[in-house]
């Protein structure tokens, strides 16, 4: 099979629905010629398996994951070599978690957010994508792509709170491994800062009720409007592609970045006058 990933084996994390980044990841590497194979929550297995089955090609059972046991990282690269004997080329991170104190219209202010929980946030959506890498790293080929899910932190966006601080830490944690994995097998690793995403993840930001709905789809307005060419909240396929691209071979000498997948909105100086962000 021809493609941008043909002959390639790649480890795709973060499955939780057919709207996820990462479902989409998954499909699109399908189509360009890759194996995919995918972990799951222990606790959602069978419901991952059955989503993964809308995917272009057959996938083999989530293998189970949680990322903050060590128990599960252990097993993980056992559980590769006999999915994959020839190794595998590529990972992705899509793993991100904050309590309901910490992000989304029920949180409790910056200041009073709970330092376990803060703790916990970071130990799953930051230092996990280190601790995936030095999982995977015994049966990743050399000159492999490590690629994390990122959303940019520069900026302190409503209801983001204690995530963007995570994301913050994801992209000082993929510079250092970066810089150990490219020593050890010169592999890259990168994130994509991924504009607004109509996924499960969006929505539990936003909230249900009809004035949080109302701040998710202001967010939407301004970032397409702060684009230069554009931004679709219901394409996912085109962070998919650009994450593809990451694993592939045509970025030989990018690590340790940050690829901005957003439209161009977030360095985009014109602000609309109305709408999310107005002043």
């Amino acid at each position: 099979m021809s493609g941008l990933l043909a002959g390639k084996t790649v480890l795709i994390t973060g499955i939780i629905t057919d709207s996820s980044i990462a479902f989409h990841a998954a499909a699109v590497a399908q189509e360009q010629g890759a194996k995919v194979i995918i972990t799951g929550i222990p606790e959602r297995l069978r419901l991952i398996d059955r989503i993964a089955k809308r995917l272009p090609q057959e996938v083999p059972p989530a293998i189970p994951l949680d990322v903050t046991s060590e128990e599960n990282l252990a097993e993980l690269a056992g559980k590769l070599r006999e999915l994959a004997p020839e190794g595998i080329d590529g990972v992705l991170h899509s793993i991100a978690f904050a309590p309901k104190t910490l992000m989304g219209p029920d949180a409790v202010s910056f200041l009073d957010a709970p330092g376990p929980d803060a703790a916990r946030s970071f130990e799953i959506s930051a230092w996990s994508y280190a601790s995936l890498a030095r999982a995977v790293l015994p049966v990743m080929n050399e000159r492999g792509s490590i690629v994390g899910m990122d959303f940019d932190p520069r900026t302190a966006m409503p209801y983001y709170n204690w995530m963007g601080v995570a994301k913050a830490a994801l992209e000082s944690v993929n510079r250092y491994v970066a810089r150990e994995v490219g020593e050890a097998k010169k592999i890259r690793s990168n994130l994509i800062a991924a504009g607004p995403i109509k996924t499960l993840a969006a929505k539990a930001i936003a909230g249900t009720a009809t004035d949080d709905a109302k701040q998710l789809d202001m967010l939407n307005t301004y970032w397409d409007g702060a684009s230069p060419i554009g931004w679709d909240v219901d394409d996912p396929r085109a962070v998919g592609k650009s994450i593809c691209a990451v694993l592939s071979d045509w970025l030989p000498a990018t690590t340790g970045s940050i690829i901005y997948v957003d439209g161009g909105a977030s360095h985009n100086t014109w602000l609309p006058t109305d709408g999310f962000g107005a002043n």
